[in-house]
């Protein structure tokens, strides 16, 4: 238990061997339940899930939740994606009625020490989904590997217009939390399997009038191995954001009220797309010769006017839907004692951020 709220992490897992385990013993102690999730690897991942599982629900017994093991190991006999082991896991924690439920890589790149700051907002009752922000810094945005950080600016552009979420940045980061009440507002099962998992439920977050949280975070890029290709991830991510995008208009504005940010966008999109077929229609006649593009040009002009100004408008709809958590947080020593009943059973009071 942390600060009165059942807490459980997540941990997807492809090929971490070395590494997973790891992980799976240094979970904080608050914790009530590791779901640990093997995606079908191919190496000794799952041999040292279990043997990890094993050791830590021996020492721990069961859990101050009333749950008999700590640790839930999970194995899917083909590869999903992270996204896939991650739905599984929420889907667990959903069934277990988790209070908060955070994701934590088994690769170790999501330092254990950091995690009262994700879930933090969440426990306070500030966000309904937290995620980390490499971004923030500066300095930490320096540190990232500059092929992650050209794919990274990219997404975060596209999430925020197809999310409408534009307080977020770094959309991509992995170290997350989620309220029980978000995973029953959105449809967890439908949720993107491949990496853009992420960007995907920010999207269904909005859709539902959920608010989230950047927490300001450093990046660690120690012994893991990358199994994301840029070339791959950015075309196959974006695509799944248009289209969540379109579905968001949808849900949005033609279900839900009035609201001139979807003029914009109708316009914007409708505009722009005349303009490219006119542009295709007019470039090369019958004859071969080039001919001019200048209506086309205008109407591209005019739809990318239109759009900005519905990403505008967006942008100061949903501005209260966004915080950014203090990275100050309270050490979770800290926070752990103040979870612990004292000598005459009552619990002292956590100290605020």
């Amino acid at each position: 238990m942390y600060r009165n709220h059942t807490i459980a992490v997540v941990v997807p897992a492809y090929n971490e061997a070395g590494l997973v385990g790891d992980v799976i013993r240094t979970v904080p102690e608050y914790v009530d339940r590791v779901y640990v999730v093997d995606d079908g690897s191919t190496d000794g991942t799952w041999t040292e899930i279990t043997a990890a599982a094993t050791a830590v629900d021996e020492s721990t017994g069961p859990t101050a939740a009333g749950f008999d093991e700590r640790v839930v190991t999970i194995r899917h006999e083909r590869n999903r994606g992270v996204g896939g082991a991650i739905k599984t896991g929420y889907l667990h924690a959903r069934e277990d009625g988790i209070d908060v439920t955070a994701v934590m890589g088994g690769d170790g790149q999501m330092r254990p020490e950091g995690l009262a700051a994700v879930i933090d907002p969440i426990v306070e009752g500030r966000a309904d989904y937290a995620k980390g922000n490499r971004l923030h810094d500066p300095n930490t945005a320096r540190e990232m590997p500059r092929f992650r950080l050209l794919g990274n600016r990219i997404l975060t552009l596209l999430t925020k217009i197809a999310s409408g979420y534009w307080g977020t940045s770094d959309p991509q980061n992995g170290y997350t939390a989620i309220s029980l009440d978000a995973l029953e507002a959105v449809e967890v099962e439908e949720m993107y399997e491949f990496y853009g998992y992420c960007n995907d439920l920010l999207v269904k977050l909005n859709a539902e009038g959920l608010r989230v949280a950047d927490v300001p975070r450093a990046a660690a890029y120690d012994d893991e191995e990358s199994h994301i290709s840029l070339s791959t991830y950015v075309p196959r991510v974006s695509t799944m954001l248009l289209t969540n995008f379109l579905g968001r208009l949808r849900e949005q504005y033609l279900r839900g009220p009035a609201h001139p940010a979807w003029l914009a966008y109708a316009t914007g999109l409708l505009t722009g797309t005349a303009g490219v077929g006119l542009a295709l229609a007019e470039t090369v006649a019958d004859d071969g010769t080039t001919r001019s593009v200048g209506n086309a040009l205008l109407l591209a002009v005019v739809g990318c006017l239109a759009f900005l100004l519905g990403a505008v408008l967006e942008r100061d709809r949903f501005a209260d839907r966004t915080v950014v958590a203090d990275p100050r947080t309270v050490d979770a020593d800290e926070r752990i004692e103040a979870d612990t009943p004292t000598t005459d059973g009552h619990k002292p009071e956590a100290s605020a951020d």
